[in-house]
Order: structure tokens, then sequence, then C-alpha cells
């Protein structure tokens, strides 16, 4: 290895390694229990994390969102054990892409997002396409691209006049947390945010050869999505569990 490879390798690692220390004195809005979790949960299911790492706050103030990190729940896999086995498919900066269970997230401010309508072969495929994924490695070079994308002033158009169709370092065996997610949708082509345009038409009258259009969906790259893409996506929906067990305001304890 060159003496430049190694220097690379050493500042990639630093950087890495400031980006997973935590932000002292975080303190998250809302949160649910394990419990309260795993009791809506359903395989498929898109949980969105606001995180309390450095790289937490910086992926929330590109995407200018509340939510930093997210995680496929794919439920118990074949050969667990115990109260809390993994559940959760997601990319990590150290562990790349692996499974995790409910109670890392326990007492963490999530969102639920449930895709609308997808079909229960589809949602196998779904999961059975992230779990594919596992022992991936982390793309640090993706986020960094990401960064770049997000805070370009130029609009995602004349981003991709430009010739910018995907972000990161291009290989197959490396993710993060939000391509990870939107590809194994994207698999089954189950929309997350698409645009729409005119294309010709693929069956045109014999009088309008030059000129029929019709409207065609079309998906951006899995590699361009973010955490946030799935909350604002008007196809998934926002399950919410129950606060606490036989909820009841006016029995609640005020401090004032």
């Amino acid at each position: 290895m060159s003496a430049s490879g190694t220097l690379l390798d050493r500042l990639t690692g630093w950087l890495a390694d400031y980006l997973r220390r935590p932000i002292k004195g975080f303190e998250p809005p809302a949160a649910y229990s394990a419990d309260q979790l795993g009791a809506v949960l359903q395989p498929g299911d898109v949980l969105l994390v606001e995180g309390n790492l450095r790289i937490s706050s910086i992926i929330k103030y590109i995407t200018q969102s509340t939510w930093s990190h997210v995680a496929l729940y794919v439920g118990p896999q074949p050969g667990a054990q115990g109260n809390d086995p993994p559940v959760l498919i997601e990319a990590e900066m150290a562990e790349g892409v692996i499974l995790s269970p409910l109670s890392k997230y326990a007492n963490s401010h999530t969102r639920i997002c449930r895709a609308i309508g997808l079909r229960p072969d589809d949602c196998e495929r779904v999961v059975a396409h992230a779990l594919g994924r596992i022992g991936h490695a982390y793309d640090l070079k993706h986020v960094i691209d990401l960064a770049r994308h997000r805070l370009s002033p130029r609009s995602v158009a004349e981003t991709l006049k430009r010739g910018l169709r995907a972000l990161g370092s291009g290989l197959p065996t490396r993710a993060i947390c939000s391509s990870l997610i939107a590809e194994a949708f994207q698999s089954v082509r189950y929309p997350i945010l698409p645009t729409r345009r005119m294309v010709p038409c693929r069956e045109t009258p014999a009088d309008r050869i030059d000129d029929c259009l019709e409207e065609a969906w079309e998906a951006r790259h899995f590699s361009l999505f973010a955490p946030s893409d799935f909350d604002v996506s008007p196809y998934f929906t926002v399950v919410k569990p129950s606060p606490v067990e036989d909820f009841d305001y006016t029995r609640l304890q005020w401090a004032h």
C-alpha cells in the first residue's frame, strides 16, 4: 500500500471515529420503549431515528430534518433467541449493514412509517432484499456526497443535467442507512418520492405518431435518498404507538 493510501485510511478512520461520538446533553423530545415499538411494528415498516451522534447532527442539518437514521423492521429471524432478538436491519458507520434489537432505540425519538398498500409478497421481497445486504460495509463517501448534493445551490434537475445520477463510492457492497432501505423498496417498484414526466406513448395512434405523449413515473436513484424522505413521502403513513397502557390524560400529574 502506498504512503498516500495509508494516510487517507488514517484520515478516514479519524473522521469516522469523530463522527461516531455522542453529543453531550442531547435529550429526545419524545420517546417510546422497546415494548411500545414492538407492539405495533410489522415487517416492512421503516423506523426513523433522531440520533445523538455527531454524524446525526450533520445529517439533520444537511437534510433540514429531525431524522438522521433509518432502519427496516424485519421481525425475528429463524433461530433468534431471547426476549430482545435482532429485528431491525440498518447500516451503521462502524459495523456496516447489521441486524439490531429494538432495545437499541428504546427511549430514542423515533417514528414508524408504513408503506401504504404494500402487497404481502412484495413486503417479503423488500425484507429479503435488505437481509441480503447484511455484511456490506458503510459508505462514508456517500455521506460526504449527500452533503454536497443537498447543500448545493443548484436544483436537483440541474444536478441531474450535469450527469449526477448517483452518490457514493458506487460499490455494490457499500451502503448508508437510507440508500439501503430505499433500494429495498425500489426493488419491488414501490414509490418513495418519484417524479413524473411526459414520455412518448407506448401505443401511439396512427394519427399522432409525432406528438403523442403520456405521463410516466420515474424513480430517483436510491443513493439520493435521506432518512427524512420516508417521512415526507405521501406513500408512507405514520404509525404511532400508544403513549402508555390505558392512557387517560385526566389522570396525569402536572408539575404546575
